[in-house]
């Protein structure tokens, strides 16, 4: 399959999706942030000094989802008409596991806009209490759940 953002000649290029249906369009990401049990504890008791980590990574990766255009040069800006973020806290990870789902209705897809949702919330997470815990991990970011347009279905495994 030929690599749509690159012309003929090889140059970056923005897809043309003028002739493209409009559809309803849906993706999933995923992705985590793993810590020490007792950054975990921080967060899900509330202890953490900048605020309610969860609450402000969650509207960081809604507000992540929305600046996608801006951040990625060839990404189409969308109207989006859905974003929704969970930050679950995991002792097993330790972590926090990060799921977002975009929707829209367009020419194009949403997998950027849940891939920067979810890689945003992790950063923010991060961000929050890099203060207590300096080596945490952001991993795992991927898109589990594509569906819309003419390539149809898409979920990972």
């Amino acid at each position: 399959m030929p690599l749509t953002h690159f012309d003929e000649s090889g140059k970056a290029h923005m897809v043309d999706v003028s002739d493209k249906d409009v559809t309803a369009r849906i993706a999933v990401a995923e992705g985590h942030i793993t810590m020490t049990s007792e950054t975990l504890s921080l967060i899900t008791e509330g202890r953490a000094e900048k605020g309610d980590v969860l609450c402000i990574a969650r509207l960081a990766g809604i507000m992540g989802a929305k600046k996608t255009a801006d951040l990625i040069p060839l990404c189409h800006p969308l109207p989006i008409s859905k974003v929704s973020v969970d930050l679950t806290p995991d002792s097993a990870l330790p972590g926090i596991r990060i799921s977002a789902t975009v929707k829209t209705t367009g020419k194009t897809g949403v997998e950027m806009e849940a891939l920067t949702a979810v890689s945003t919330a992790a950063l923010t997470v991060h961000d929050m209490v890099k203060a207590v815990q300096k080596d945490m991990v952001i991993g795992g970011i991927r898109v589990t759940l594509k569906d819309g347009g003419k390539s149809g279905r898409f979920s990972a495994e």
